[in-house]
Parts: structure tokens; sequence; C-alpha cells
């Protein structure tokens, strides 16, 4: 591209308006000392956009910012009290503040003036962030880190941005793009694959297989996986799968950006802390430690839906709802500017829930489709949503009856957040009462999470977070648990419906619980989520009976009698039919697709179909099977 920096001075015209120009990855920052151009620099920017095709933002030179803790006093004046401003962030080598607030929506709205006059009176340009509603450390703590390394941030944005803007390369006859299977193709777990061009070098995921003692990890020994030579790592979304790998990269000397987005970056940190707790809790060797966790922070980007972002010199990215779980992405990546445009889905569900909008499917451009195959058997045909409900409803009033408890083992992060939502309606709606929802531990941390996003989420559900006194996660009949002594008080306790991780029952409370009730005929268990082969899970799903658990550091056989349910309705997956109706409804239709994260019966089953119904090129890689795409 040139000098890009020298050109967007020429377009600015006078040279003494540019102080400094600084990248944030492909963002290109102008730094003046001129308060007027500060603050009055719309129509030359929008030229210079319209020009070079990349975001340009004018910024007050750091030195003449107002002292912070007057600025912290003036914007107390200036943000109406209704606005609940809870934390103000200063990010000075960047000329940044960040507003926290719980009602956002009160400081951005158009007309009332508040985010000009706060720039006017203090000269820091403006960033928004919304307080969780319910008290989260995790939220606190990442934010707090991305400003406590703001110096360290500044420089490696900046570098990013010389890196993607200053590398040469040519899309002639020897420009080539090719991906390698490292691990989630042909079984389920463990997700991660490796894009190449001859400039670049991209990680999709990076994910552990906690079901699997053999093979857990990735084939990071694959010999194009050279961590020095890798430019970026993209996270689709939290579960431990995609992302439980990635401060082992850190570990093992990875020290380049994780892109992702905003919550997923923060439930992926919690997630991790939670594995560091319950490996101590056990006495077990962990993977990483707090430090890795730091590192990752420290080099990790967040992105929003839609925003269109330079990664390396040669790869565009866009990240698109995967309506999987808060914050799960489709990675859409542009690859030698338009030679090659791929797709990875990453999980996803093509159909809409209470809490997200179903996966996006329209995009301009698509030659190849990496896709998510879970429920692609031909018997995994989902119940509709409705029936998933009135079934699980169904369970519940006959459990609650006979005074029992219903145990729900399930994923931390999206499959709790449906479930309460559901029982918060059946509540309001006075369909049961008198029924504590019992929230353990890291889900409660999960759902605080939740609340700070609610622009991830679906029309109904963002209203009613937004709307200050009808958040349907704040309803009194939530009770949140998190110490031996409150799990006993709800097992002596009367009827109730009780949330717990882990989904498989390979771990967690959700087995603690299980060791208590399952003996006790008036009990339930409802397994809503995948079960991974050999998980407790899965056996109760192939109807064993008996099960060897330690429980109080002594190993025991149980005897099930409590009634065990499978429901598949409310999985985060695309099933079957979903996945056909996907291939046959996205816009561009891709010449190739290549089928991932299945069992490998499913994953056949699903190619066949594709080949045979839409003529599509579809192939099944095995991990470390490598492809050349163009």
């Amino acid at each position: 591209m040139g000098d890009i920096k020298k050109e967007i001075a020429d377009l600015i015209g006078d040279k003494s308006l540019v102080e400094d120009m600084n990248f944030e990855v492909s963002n290109i920052i102008v730094y003046t000392k001129n308060r007027n151009f500060f603050l009055n620099n719309i129509n030359v920017i929008k030229s210079i956009v319209n020009t070079i095709k990349k975001r340009v933002e004018v910024r007050l030179d750091p030195s003449l910012l107002m002292d912070e803790k007057e600025t912290k006093k003036k914007v107390m004046d200036i943000v109406p009290e209704e606005a609940d401003l809870r934390d103000i962030w200063f990010d000075k080598d960047r000329s940044l503040m960040t507003l926290e607030a719980a009602r956002l929506e009160i400081i951005s709205r158009r007309g009332n003036g508040i985010i000009d006059r706060i720039k006017e009176e203090t000269g820091w340009s403006i960033q928004l962030a919304r307080s969780p509603i319910i008290k989260s450390d995790i939220v606190k703590a990442v934010r707090e880190m991305m400003y406590n390394n703001s110096k360290f941030r500044r420089t490696l944005l900046n570098s990013i941005g010389e890196k993607i803007y200053y590398s040469k390369y040519s899309v002639d006859e020897n420009y080539w793009v090719r991906f390698t299977a490292l691990g989630g193709f042909r079984h389920v777990g463990r997700s991660s694959l490796l894009v190449q061009t001859p400039v670049s070098r991209v990680l999709l995921d990076a994910g552990i297989d906690v079901s699997n003692t053999r093979e857990p990890f990735p084939r990071i020994d694959a010999p194009e996986m050279d961590l020095s030579k890798l430019d970026a790592v993209v996270i689709t979304h939290s579960h431990l799968d995609h992302c439980g790998f990635l401060p082992i990269l850190y570990k093992y000397g990875y020290r380049g950006p994780v892109y992702s987005t905003f919550p997923t970056r923060d439930v992926m940190t919690l997630l991790h802390l939670d594995y560091l707790n319950l490996t101590n809790k056990m006495n077990d060797k962990a993977l990483f430690g707090i430090d890795d966790i730091k590192e990752m922070l420290k080099y990790s980007i967040g992105l929003s839906f839609e925003e269109v972002t330079d990664i390396t010199p040669d790869i565009r990215i866009t990240l698109h709802n995967a309506g999987h779980i808060l914050g799960s992405a489709m990675v859409h990546m542009n690859i030698g500017n338009g030679f090659h445009n791929l797709l990875y889905t990453g999980d996803f569900k093509y159909n809409r829930s209470k809490t997200l909008n179903k996966a996006e499917n329209v995009f301009d451009r698509v030659e190849t489709l990496i896709m998510e195959s879970t429920y692609g058997g031909d018997n995994d045909i989902q119940p509709s949503r409705e029936e998933a409900e009135q079934f699980f409803f169904d369970i519940v009033k006959k459990t609650v009856d006979k005074k029992g408890k219903v145990l729900v083992p399930v994923l931390g992060v999206g499959r709790a957040q449906e479930l309460m939502l559901m029982v918060e309606e059946w509540i309001r709606y006075g369909l049961i009462q008198d029924v504590n929802v019992v929230v353990d531990g890291m889900l409660w941390d999960v759902t605080a999470i939740y609340t700070v996003y609610p622009e991830y989420m679906n029309s109904e559900t963002k209203r009613r977070i937004i709307e200050y006194n009808s958040n349907p996660f704040l309803s009194p009949n939530f009770k949140h648990v998190v110490s031996e002594e409150e799990r006993q008080k709800v097992l002596s306790e009367g009827p109730a419906i009780i949330l717990a991780t882990s989904g498989m029952m390979n771990g967690g409370p959700s087995v603690y619980y299980f060791a208590n009730l399952c003996e006790d005929d008036r009990n339930s268990v409802v397994l809503v989520s995948y079960q991974g082969a050999g998980t407790l899970g899965r056996r109760l799903q192939n109807g064993e009976r008996e099960a060897d658990i330690e429980l109080n550091g002594k190993l025991r056989k149980f005897h099930v009698n409590a009634s065990i349910y499978s429901i598949e309705g409310f999985s985060g997956h695309s099933d079957r039919r979903e996945l056909e109706r996907y291939v046959a409804e996205i816009k561009p239709k891709p010449r190739r697709i290549i089928l991932d994260h299945g069992e490998e019966s499913k994953i056949i089953s699903l190619l066949k179909f594709i080949r045979n119904r839409d003529r599509i090129d579809t192939v099944a890689p095995r991990v470390l099977d490598a492809l050349r795409l163009k």
C-alpha cells in the first residue's frame, strides 16, 4: 500500500495538524495538538476513509489531556445520575477514557451531546462499556488487565499494524492457500486448524478434548505449526474444546495476538481460571498457570460482529453471529484481497433461541465452507424447541409434585442461561410456583457476563436486560450457591431445579449432586448437552443404572433409581435438518465444503447427502491432513 501514514498526512494537508500517527491493528490513529481539528474533523476524516478504505480516528495528544482526577470530577458532573456510572478507566497512552455504566443508552443517546461535551471539556476520546448488573470479578479483572498494560498494548497494536501495512506480497501464479487439520476432524473435541498462505499463518481455535485422556490436545507437533512463525489466533467461542489450549500456546512461547468477540474473551478467561481452581482442589497438575492466562489477556484483541479487520498483510477477517452461545462467531476470511474467501462456522445454531438470533447465512463471497457436523447423522433430528420446552416442563412438574429435585447437568456457557430464561418465564406466568432454581458456582459468574453484553443477544432478551427493572436473570427465584454448606442446604430442602456443571458429568458439581440424588426415585436427571463417549452422562444415556463415584474421598457404587431423561431440543448445535438447510440457504453457494466437529459416522453420512443433493465438492479430512484450498 506504500506509506499509508504519509498518504493520510498528505490528505489532511496541513502537516502541523499531525503530531503523531499510530496503528491499532488495521485502524489508524492520528494524534493532534490542535483542539479544533480534534473536535471538528468529520468531513476531513470521512474523505480520507473513502479514499483509503481504512478506519481512521483523530485523538488529542496525551500531553494536552485534562488531569485524570479533574476529568473524573468533570465526567461525574456531566453524566446524568440515572445512567448509573460506576467506573472510569483511563488509557493515557492512547488518549482513551472508558466510561463504565449500567445504562449506556442514556450516555450514547443521539442528540443529548453528553459524549461531545466530555470530549470538548476534557480532551479525552470516549469508549463505553456496560457494567455487569450482577457483580462480576472477572469482568473487572479483565478490564484492569487491559488498562494496566496500556503502554504494552499500544506498542503491540502498532507493531501488528506495521506488519499489516508494510509487508510486501503479491497475488500471482505462485500465491496459494492451504489448511491443516490439527484437531476436531472426524471427532468432537480439541478443535483447531491452521490456515496458511505464502505470507501468513493463522490458527483458528485452540481447543482441548476434556473427555479424552489419550489425545486431549491439537497436533501442534505438525511441521507447519511453528509458534515463532504464527501470526495470529482466532477463537470462535469460549467452550474449552475450542479455547482450552490457548493459555498453553502462551506457555510454550507464542507471543502474538488472539482475536475473539469481547464476551468470548471474558468468558474463556473465566473458564480457564475455573479449570485452575478445579485442578488445585483435586491436587492435579495444571496444564498452564495464572501467568499464562495473564499473558493471553495482554495479547487479546476484542472485535464486534460485522467489524472488518486486517489481521495479517493478506488476511482480513469478519466475525458473524453463530447463534451457539454468547459471543460465538463464524469467522469469514478474505484471503489475498479476494483471491480466496473461507468461512469457518465453529459451532453454530441455525435457529433462534431464547438468548440468541440464528446463525448468519449471507456473505459477500464464500468459496470454501468449513462446517461443524456434531449432529450430522441420519437420525440426528432434534425435537422442535416448543416440544423440548413442553417435555422439560412436564418432567419438572411431575418431579416437583413428588417433592423431588431436578438435576440438569449443563455446560457453563449457553445452555444454562437458556434454561434460566425458560424457567423465569414459567415463574413469571405462574406456571410453576415455590421452586428454587439453583445456579451453582461458575454458572452465576457466566450469567453476570451475559448481563454485560446484551447487544450480542436477540432483540427481546436485549430489551429486557437493558430495561433496568425487567432483567430476566435477576429473578428472585434464582438461588446462587458456591459452598459445600450451601449445597448441603439445597439437598436438605424441598423441590428444586439444580443447574450445575459439568454438562457431560465427567467432573464438577453435577457429579456431587448426582451422587446425592440418584438413589431417590423421586428425583430426575435431565441431560441437555452433548455427552462425549466414555463420560458418565453417555453411560446414563445408554441405560447404565450403576455408577462408581468418589464422594467425600471414598469410591462408592451408586444404584440409580432416579429417572434419567435426555432432551436434545435445547442444543446450541444445528441438528441434521438445520445443517441441510444451512447448506441450501447459505449465500453465495460455496464451491467446496469441509466437514469437521463430528463423530466419523455422522460426518460421512452428512458428506454423502451434500454431495448427492447439492453437487458440491465435500470432504472430511482426518487430523494432520492438509489440503490446498486454491
